[in-house]
């Protein structure tokens, strides 16, 4: 006990010296101290979260204060992370997921699956993939997509008798959560419709002469999509290797015991019909012209009033107000870096460094810089309005093919939401499910990104240029 506690004290101790060298050294000509330091305090949280020396919400929590206090981060700014409708979504997304599982649905589709593609764990994480891949055309905002998602990872965690609280996370309930936060990374880029940021990156694009619509972009990204999604479950697999491997008596039990839960319970029923209710309407929530978050409430709401959850439950939820704190916390440091002008100064001086290269290795490190800036960012979006056009400039600056680079930026969009735990808020109930360590989604996050852009490079830039006949 001793001997790890002084293991983490020491990475604690690493982190505050980086963060304090960052601080004391003088700002690059041009950006002006407050931003540099901002950035220092930003480095040393993420560090102390990446090396495990504290605790996610005890280092969100620490930075923000710090920010805040020595003023290189205005109190408005620091706190917007707490009044945003979609981290307000991931919290009620988490507890109509244990609604779920308490009345005893998540345990009926958890059988259900388990009886078609159960006899191996990497099957089941297969199923996962392949369920979200068919449901996210329907569903522009990719958090809400986890709030679907989620409750099936848990459900099949639970069938598999592995959970977060009793030292059996690891037996398969762990590479379920990564399955889930690596599919939707896959997912949002392989549909137009299925990140509320596809569409804004498709105006960007038009407006440089690239006429994406749903159809050119389905036919544009469906090979290199098709390519991930044969290789990120069993890539995570192995990255992540679940304890129990094979279960070849699991579709039979599974079947027995669909039939010894007999009919739906009420509780079953009414679960259904208002998460049923929920996924359609957050389905058809930009047509409709619906926020998500008030749909979240309403369907909280009503789970409340029908008695399947109840006060003495949502007290009990202390974990969904942990998350919504670290991650609201994150939210006003990486938004704060984009507000003191930091992000904006960092990628315009490294894109500039990149002229006078020939157009194919420019386009590259594009990406490569695009995606690793992401670091930086919480949220998809912010990233793309805020760099995108920039991004976009510099390639037709340096002869990168316009369909090309537009593509590369807009689907690297997707591929880094899985970079880190606050890359993206569809990563948060499954970061905050207990199954997953910090230092977990940092590894497997990056590795996974990495092979994302791997088949970027390789299958995606070829094919692009193929669709588009750019030369």
């Amino acid at each position: 006990m001793l001997e790890g506690s002084g293991r983490r004290a020491a990475r604690l101790a690493a982190s505050l010296v980086a963060g304090a060298a960052l601080w004391l050294t003088p700002p690059p000509a041009g950006l002006a101290p407050e931003p540099w330091r901002l950035f220092a305090v930003f480095a040393a949280t993420i560090l102390a979260i990446l090396l495990d020396a504290l605790p996610i919400l005890t280092a969100a929590l620490l930075g923000l204060a710090t920010a805040v206090l020595t003023r290189v981060l205005a109190p408005a700014d620091a706190y917007e992370g707490f009044r945003q409708g979609p981290i307000l979504l991931i919290v009620a997304a988490f507890l109509i997921a244990r609604s779920v599982l308490k009345s005893g649905l998540g345990a009926r589709i958890g059988h259900w699956v388990v009886a078609r593609f159960g006899s191996t764990t990497l099957g089941l994480g297969y199923s996962l993939f392949l369920i979200d891949a068919l449901i996210a055309p329907a569903f522009p905002s990719n958090t809400a997509r986890s709030g679907a998602l989620y409750p099936l990872a848990l459900s099949l965690a639970a069938n598999g008798d592995s959970r977060p609280d009793d030292g059996t996370a690891n037996r398969m309930g762990s590479y379920f959560m990564l399955c889930g936060i690596t599919s939707i990374s896959v997912s949002s880029g392989l549909w137009l419709t299925a990140m509320v940021a596809n569409p804004v990156g498709a105006e960007l694009a038009r407006a440089r002469g690239v006429d994406v619509t749903f159809a050119s972009w389905l036919a544009t990204s469906i090979v290199p999509s098709l390519v991930a999604l044969a290789l990120l479950p069993w890539f995570v697999y192995r990255l992540k290797p679940p304890e129990v491997t094979r279960t070849p008596e699991a579709p039979r039990r599974a079947r027995e015991a669909l039939a010894a839960m007999g009919a739906p319970s009420r509780e079953e029923r009414w679960v259904a019909a208002i998460f049923g209710g929920i996924v359609v309407a957050w389905a058809g929530s930009s047509v409709l012209g619906l926020d998500n978050t008030a749909i979240a409430f309403l369907g909280l709401g009503l789970l409340l009033a029908s008695g399947v959850f109840s006060a003495e439950d949502l007290r009990g939820e202390g974990e969904a107000l942990g998350t919504f704190i670290w991650f609201a916390a994150l939210y006003g440091l990486a938004t704060g870096l984009e507000k003191t002008g930091f992000t904006a100064y960092a990628s315009a001086h490294l894109s500039h460094a990149l002229l006078g290269l020939p157009w194919p290795t420019a386009y590259a490190l594009l990406i490569l810089l695009y995606v690793a800036l992401h670091y930086l960012f919480v949220s998809q979006t912010a990233q793309l309005m805020a760099l995108a056009p920039l991004f976009l400039g510099v390639g037709a600056e340096l002869g990168v093919p316009a369909p090309l680079i537009a593509f590369g930026l807009l689907f690297a969009s997707n591929y880094f939401s899985a970079l880190t735990p606050q890359a993206s808020g569809a990563n948060v109930l499954f970061a905050a499910s207990g199954y997953l360590e910090p230092r977990d989604i940092y590894r497997v996050g990056g590795l996974s990104t990495a092979l994302l852009v791997a088949i970027l490079f390789l299958v995606g830039t070829p094919w692009i240029l193929f669709v588009w006949g750019a030369k």
